[in-house]
Formats: structure tokens, C-alpha cells, sequence
């Protein structure tokens, strides 16, 4: 057996570190995950305008528990496909609370434009609004969790 230098094995570690960093950079929720919660924000939204209110209270209950069941498997971030699984050491412990604190500026965006389009004499305000904040998740979701988690850390 060959024995390695300090140079290579220390070149072996940092090529490895980088790669852990590339597989921790990748790690986040299933696009379908994002798509799901755009809808429920659509949804929602048209429920809020032109249903009764017992059925938008309900939905949004509904809609609530079945988020926090999802996302239960999905917040620690280590299944973002379903042929990769990383280490709760390589995902970091930071994507549950960034994607919560996430979901918290998009229902208050959601309720600031509600109230401006409201403010305006717009109808359907619910829908709108909905539509609007739906199609920032959907679209955006991954990409601003990507950035989040950058810039807040692991």
C-alpha cells in the first residue's frame, strides 16, 4: 500500500468538504411540496371571497393540519428528492425555522394585499391575493429557500 503525503491528504479533505458543502447547498423540500402550498394559498384565498365562512374556517383548519403533517417528513430537509436522503449533519438544523418564518411573511404579504386591494375598491380581494402570494411560492419557493438558508446558515 502507498503511503499519501500531508499535501494529498489534506487536498483529499478539502475536495471532501467541498462536496459535502455542494450537497448541502442542494438540500431543501420537494418542488411538489411548494406547488402543494401554492395551491392551498389559491384555494384559500377563493375560499375566504365567495364561500361561507364556516367553510373557509374549516378548510383553513384542514389545510393547517394537513401542512403540519407533511411537514412533519419533509421541514428537516434531507429528502428533496426521493433518490437523495443526506445526514441531519449535512442539512442542518435550520430549514424548519426558516421555511416557518417563511410561510409567516407570506401570510402577512398575503393580508397586506388583501387590505390594499380591499383599500382600491378591488373585488375578490381573498383571490387575488392569494394568486399572487400562491404563484410566489410555487414558482419561487425553492430558490428563496435556497437564499434563506445561504445567508442565514445551515
Amino acid at each position: 500500500m502507498e503511503r499519501i503525503t500531508t499535501d494529498q491528504a489534506q487536498a483529499a479533505l478539502d475536495r471532501a468538504t467541498a462536496a459535502r458543502g455542494r450537497v448541502a447547498a442542494e438540500v431543501g423540500l420537494p418542488r411538489g411540496y411548494w406547488w402543494g402550498l401554492a395551491a392551498g394559498w389559491v384555494v384559500l384565498g377563493a375560499l375566504g371571497d365567495v364561500g361561507p365562512s364556516w367553510l373557509a374556517t374549516t378548510a383553513t383548519v384542514a389545510f393547517g393540519v394537513g401542512h403540519s403533517v407533511v411537514a412533519t417528513r419533509l421541514l428537516d430537509g434531507r429528502r428533496r428528492t426521493a433518490k437523495l436522503q443526506v445526514s441531519a449533519a449535512v442539512a442542518g438544523h435550520r430549514t424548519a425555522p426558516i421555511v416557518v418564518g417563511m410561510l409567516l411573511v407570506l401570510v402577512a404579504l398575503t393580508v397586506g394585499i388583501a387590505l390594499a386591494l380591499h383599500a382600491d375598491g378591488a373585488r375578490h380581494v381573498g383571490t387575488w391575493s392569494g394568486l399572487f402570494v400562491g404563484a410566489i411560492v410555487g414558482f419561487g419557493g425553492p430558490e428563496i429557500l435556497r437564499v434563506l438558508r445561504a445567508r442565514l446558515g445551515r
